[in-house]
């Protein structure tokens, strides 16, 4: 081959080599995308939120009388027997300090008081010396009257003035009792706080004790110090005996039927417990929430259904996350939500169809906040595309990432 032949076929690799170059530099290139595959399994919808623990029955201790509270000893978690565990102790109160006018006004009926005994003292012996006069007088009556030397009216004058004197001896004394005990009120008036500290040696005190088995809660009220009649002091209640309340919009508890099955998370223990929907209370409430928005709130009461020992450690006022279940199946064809997207008022989402973007619109059934199931539009076993962009577009070659 000659120079010139040589040339042609060296220059016209070259060439072919270049066009193919320009040919795979200007092919468009498939865009890469996460695919997954549509599969069955079991899914679940339910409804929840922040919920708290509390007893069943919570009873609170009041003070039963107005007094002076001594200090409550008892600490929360102390066991309590009912009617037997004292857990708390009232006594009487001390009197009143008295004021320059009140004080000379009970000094006044003190002295007043202390005449009158006087004066009754007085009427008493004049009394006792009347009744030994009478009865002197009915002894010689008798002795005159044996002799036959005065009448028989005579002698029952004496006897007659006998049972009189000593009537009036009864009457005096009586009247002597009471002066005396005008004299000791009037006496009491005027004590101190400190004399009757001083006079009181045991504790006239009011026991309040427990009215179930159970421990104490709280202690409402553990100084010392006066009370009033019906003051909470403590309350008391049987922590194996808890119930769950969550408080959750009304749009979701309507929702929400008594019987329906509960799952009790984040409460301190490794698995989920098991609980069920006691009552739905028919009574909403006005709750702000943190972004101070004004929502209507209704209470769900729940009971557990795990077995004591395993939560034995919860509490009265715990905090836990409560998951009602409003609906479930086993087999279910579902998709993360993230593939799904917008057409119009429908559902839709890409599927990779030979390496193209096919859009597919889509029957939703039931949705999470991570999963939807669907009815119909997608097979099992089929790819989509799990996160579509603004890229990402009908007919497009895609490829996985």
């Amino acid at each position: 081959m000659n120079a010139k032949n040589r040339r042609i076929v060296i220059w016209s690799c070259v060439g072919v080599v270049v066009l193919f170059g320009l040919v795979l530099s200007f092919k468009p290139r498939p865009l890469l995308v996460d695919l997954a595959t549509a599969a069955t399994g079991p899914m679940t919808l339910t409804v929840g939120d922040e919920g708290e623990t509390r007893v069943v029955d919570v009873f609170v201790i009041s003070s039963p009388i107005t007094g002076r509270l001594r200090r409550i000893e008892t600490e929360p978690g102390d066991p309590v027997i009912a009617n037997t565990s004292i857990v708390a102790q009232i006594e009487p109160t001390e009197p009143e300090l008295l004021d320059p006018r009140t004080e000379a006004e009970a000094k006044a009926q003190l002295s007043a008081a202390e005449s009158a005994e006087t004066l009754a003292r007085s009427e008493l012996d004049k009394a006792a010396a009347e009744l030994r006069f009478a009865e002197t007088e009915l002894e010689r009556s008798r002795n005159l009257a044996r002799q036959g030397t005065i009448s028989e009216r005579d002698l029952d004058a004496s006897e007659r003035a006998y049972e009189t004197a000593r009537a009036a001896l009864g009457s005096a004394q009586a009247s002597m009792q009471v002066r005396r005990y005008e004299l000791e009120r009037a006496q009491a008036h005027l004590m101190s706080p400190s004399d009757a500290s001083d006079l009181r040696t045991v504790c006239a005190c009011v026991d309040v004790s427990s009215p179930i088995d159970g421990q104490v809660l709280r202690v409402l009220r553990d100084s010392e110090g006066f009370v009033n009649a019906g003051e909470p002091l403590m309350e008391i209640g049987a922590p194996d005996r808890l119930e769950v309340v969550v408080d959750l919009l009304s749009s979701d508890a309507v929702k929400v039927a008594a019987g329906d099955a509960a799952f009790i998370e984040n409460w301190g223990g490794s698995d989920a417990l098991e609980a069920r929907v006691r009552r739905v209370e028919p009574f909403g409430f006005t709750k702000v929430s943190a972004l101070g928005i004004e929502e209507q709130r209704v209470n769900v009461v729940l009971d557990i259904l795990s077995p004591p020992e395993e939560w034995t450690r919860l509490g009265h006022g715990y905090q836990v996350d409560v998951r009602v279940v409003l609906w479930h199946e086993d087999n279910v064809l579902r998709v993360p939500m993230t593939a799904l997207f917008r057409d119009g008022s429908d559902w839709a989402l890409f599927v990779n169809t030979n390496g193209l973007a096919e859009k597919r619109i889509l029957e939703v059934g039931n949705t999470t906040s991570s999963q939807a199931q669907i009815i119909a539009g997608l097979e099992d076993g089929e790819e989509f595309v799990l996160y579509p962009g603004e890229s990402v577009e009908e007919g497009v070659r895609i490829a996985a990432r």
